[in-house]
């Protein structure tokens, strides 16, 4: 099963060199996790509608997490 996390994030001001989420991630604020993408889309958009996302200093990401492949190793 594939379950998705709805993660509440910091903006981080630009740094010119560009961003990578995997050597220096912006700072969380929350994290949701949610067994499908329906519900992590309803907790996302409730995140939304926060004034500090709709602002632009937080952000919203859906991650999936645990994806099984599309076609089963025999």
């Amino acid at each position: 099963m594939t379950r998705f996390l709805v993660v509440l994030t910091d903006v981080r001001p630009p740094d010119g060199a560009g961003r990578d989420e995997r050597t220096s991630p912006e700072r969380r604020r929350q994290v949701v996790g949610a067994n499908s993408r329906e519900a992590a889309d309803r907790i996302a958009g409730a995140f939304m509608a926060l004034g500090m996302v709709r602002a632009g200093r937080q952000r919203v990401k859906v991650i999936a997490v645990g994806r099984r492949p599309r076609h089963p190793a025999f």
